[in-house]
């Protein structure tokens, strides 16, 4: 048995849902310690002692070493408990699952993280409705990538990469999730729709939607079940 993890984590964090996922699939024993992101607590000494980045994940360790970035994290997962594996065995298969799930992750996610909303607020006086206009900007071609190399590929099945899931149906369903909570129309993307309703039916991935989590605003919650 694997001793137990310390998970920082915050509702609203895609990051931290991705890793929220990952720790369900694997049914590893874990420790949540929620950082409230939305009243700067992750800028505080106590967690920049953590994580000197002041991001969220962060996964704590027995012996002390602290994890961040959600995919070094979900490799990390998926090398010390092994099934079911979030990764295939060849090389240009696991090439693959990690580009789409970077698509997200790399390219899209660091755009809309609080950081960002602020820097542009203070610089450029968006006000709710651009900053909606900017995250359908960044969400949305790169949805319309994500379905191309989905529905024109071999490799895709029931999911991302066959039909077991990996990383990549990870990545797609922290976007998808983005997409709901900017109300990004997803009429144009039917293989990424029918994959994430798949995922849908699995409960660690249910369950770990940031409106299930207990710090969640109640009526956020109310609106998950």
């Amino acid at each position: 048995m694997l001793p137990d993890l310390t998970f920082y984590s915050h509702w609203r964090s895609l990051a931290a849902y991705r890793v929220r996922v990952a720790l369900a699939l694997k049914g590893i024993a874990h420790k949540v310690v929620t950082i409230d992101i939305s009243t700067g607590e992750h800028r505080r000494e106590s967690f920049l002692a953590i994580n000197p980045q002041g991001v969220i994940p962060a996964l704590g360790l027995p012996d002390g070493t602290v994890l961040s970035q959600s995919l070094a994290i979900l490799e990390y997962l998926d090398e010390i408990r092994p099934r079911p594996p979030l990764l295939p065995q060849e090389p240009a298969a696991r090439a693959r699952v990690r580009s789409l799930a970077l698509i997200h992750a790399a390219d899209v996610h660091p755009l809309l993280v609080p950081r960002v909303r602020a820097r542009l607020s203070q610089q450029a006086s968006i006000d709710d409705g651009a900053w909606k206009h900017w995250a359908h900007g960044a969400l949305l071609p790169a949805m319309q990538a994500m379905e191309a190399l989905l529905a024109n590929s071999p490799s895709t099945g029931r999911f991302c990469h066959g039909d077991a899931v990996t990383l990549a149906d990870i990545g797609l369903s922290s976007q998808w999730v983005a997409m709901a909570l900017f109300g990004c129309d997803t009429a144009a993307f039917p293989t990424a729709s029918r994959i994430c309703a798949s995922l849908g039916t699995i409960n660690a991935f249910a369950q770990a939607h940031p409106l299930r989590q207990p710090d969640a605003p109640g009526a956020a919650r109310g609106e998950a079940q």
